[in-house]
């Protein structure tokens, strides 16, 4: 049989006319794998266009374009008056200047004509890639109940971002649709630079804010400038997955420090070891919503001052404040610029928005600047603009009150739903801030399986235990999203979690 009879009976088999992908794709993947696989050798002469595309049934134009392709990509060379070759795609240099033919030597040529598949293998991941995918919390549902994090986007005022963003596209500006200068628009870090001033005391000039695509990154650049591979870290524990994630990947070492209810304890031998950083969330600890006290406060500042390490304050959600007007930061408490104050809209506006911010000592504002733009190679200009507008004509501070009050109401009908379900049988954590609450569970209590037996049911319930580091002094509870979830079903998706529950417990009621 000749070589062009078995390629087309084997192209044939193959070429799916029923499919999504077009002809010429499919057609083109199988003589790419033909080639590479040494079934069509080195010098062949590949059957005419003509010829082909009769045998198979396709246009001519089809196989000239998949001919023209592989020509283009080096796996054919085109002849006039003489035809169509394959190419010789042997790595010689890599195999010591010798030609591998990957075929049968004691084959047939006809044989040879049959294209086998490639030969492919999964190389393993690096140790801290590893560690990275093994130990990852993020969950695949990002929205509804309980979602913990997750904000109300549907209450987003659309129409006045809408307005705002058509206005930048009917004349768009050039230097808008290039890459970011260093740190971000000038005009949106004005913007920032007032209501951080206002609303949360930090001490800033627009010059010291670095715009990120939130607070992953922020972080990130920050441990990137301040420390090296083998520096220690301070953590709080428990603490948020995404953060320590940053950290370990970066190469530091984690030191977990005990959370009570002031904040971070560092005990009197963690004390002997300074740290390079120290990263906390003293407004709103995560995820158990403690404050950290004014005494506390003043003595991880004077700490940070005596032993030249640089503290990393994540303000990630302290406008959600629902007995008190929100908690001044650590930032404005600072005399001596060992603060590095990040946030972020994606708890505020919407998580998809994708901008934060750092706020940097002045001394260090230049260094940020630079090294952001050479990492990250910012961009999102337009929409910094539309942001910054959406600031200064107070479209944020509006729909972040207006926010605040709806989940306040929200989390009083979770809470009564825990009471009409438990009674006071289950301590909360966190309750009067944020956009979640911690249901402590008794320690005998796997919340892990209780967690996976609501998913069963549809419902998001973070484990507690998970945000430990230290597993033997984790505690067992439940994170419970509120902002997302509408009033009327807070209610029904509260008792079908319960039953999740009460199936792990035996029935706790």
């Amino acid at each position: 049989m000749r070589v062009s009879a078995i390629l087309s009976d084997w192209l044939s088999q193959r070429l799916d006319r029923n499919a999504d992908q077009p002809l010429y794709r499919q057609l083109h993947g199988l003589l790419q794998q033909a080639i590479l696989t040494h079934a069509l050798a080195a010098g062949a002469r590949m059957p005419s266009s003509r010829l082909l595309a009769r045998e198979l049934g396709l246009g001519r134009n089809t196989v000239i374009q998949v001919y023209e392709q592989l020509t283009l990509e080096g796996y054919v060379t085109c002849s006039t008056g003489r035809g169509t070759f394959v190419v010789d795609t042997s790595p010689d240099e890599m195999v010591g200047g010798t030609a591998h033919v990957l075929r049968d030597a004691s084959a047939t040529k006809d044989e040879r004509a049959v294209p086998r598949p490639l030969q492919t293998r999964t190389l393993p991941l690096s140790n801290r890639g590893h560690a990275l995918v093994e130990g990852a919390g993020v969950s695949k549902r990002q929205w509804g109940a309980f979602m913990p994090g997750v904000p109300d986007v549907s209450r987003f005022p659309v129409r006045v971002w809408t307005r705002l963003h058509n206005t930048h596209w009917r004349r768009p500006r050039l230097d808008l649709m290039t890459y970011a200068p260093g740190g971000g628009l000038p005009a949106l870090r004005q913007s920032l630079a007032d209501y951080l001033r206002t609303s949360r005391s930090v001490r800033c000039a627009p010059e010291q804010i670095i715009l990120t695509t939130g607070i992953h990154q922020s972080i990130d650049l920050a441990v990137r400038l301040l420390s090296d591979p083998g520096d220690t870290i301070w953590t709080e524990d428990p603490c948020y997955w995404g953060i320590r994630s940053v950290l370990q990947i970066s190469g530091l070492r984690v030191r977990p420090i005990a959370v009570d209810a002031e904040g971070m304890a560092p005990s009197s031998d963690d004390l002997k070891h300074p740290p390079k950083l120290v990263l906390v969330t003293p407004s709103h600890q995560y995820p158990l919503g403690c404050v950290m006290s004014l005494a506390r406060r003043r003595t991880l500042l004077e700490f940070a001052q005596r032993h030249g390490t640089w503290i990393i304050e994540d303000d990630y959600d302290s406008e959600f404040r629902y007995s008190s007007r929100p908690l001044a930061s650590l930032q404005g408490l600072d005399e001596t610029g060992q603060v590095i104050y990040v946030g972020s809209f994606g708890k505020t506006l919407f998580p998809g928005l994708r901008v934060g911010y750092i706020v940097v000592p002045e001394s260090m504002a230049d260094n940020f600047a630079v090294a952001s733009a050479e990492l990250y190679r910012e961009g999102q200009l337009i929409q910094q603009a539309v942001l910054a507008e959406f600031i200064a004509a107070g479209h944020f501070t509006s729909h972040v009150r207006k926010m605040r009050a709806l989940y306040a109401s929200r989390r009083k009908v979770l809470l009564d739903a825990m009471h009409a379900e438990y009674g006071n049988q289950f301590a909360v954590a966190g309750g009067d801030a944020g956009l979640h609450l911690v249901m402590q569970l008794p320690d005998d209590v796997d919340d892990t399986r209780v967690a996976a037996r609501a998913l069963e049911r549809g419902i998001v319930a973070r484990p507690l235990s998970s945000y430990y580091s230290n597993r033997a002094s984790a505690r067992s509870g439940l994170l419970l999203g509120y902002a997302c979830v509408p009033d009327e079903e807070i209610g029904p998706c509260f008792q079908t979690l319960a039953n999740a529950i009460d199936s792990v417990c035996g029935g706790v009621r």
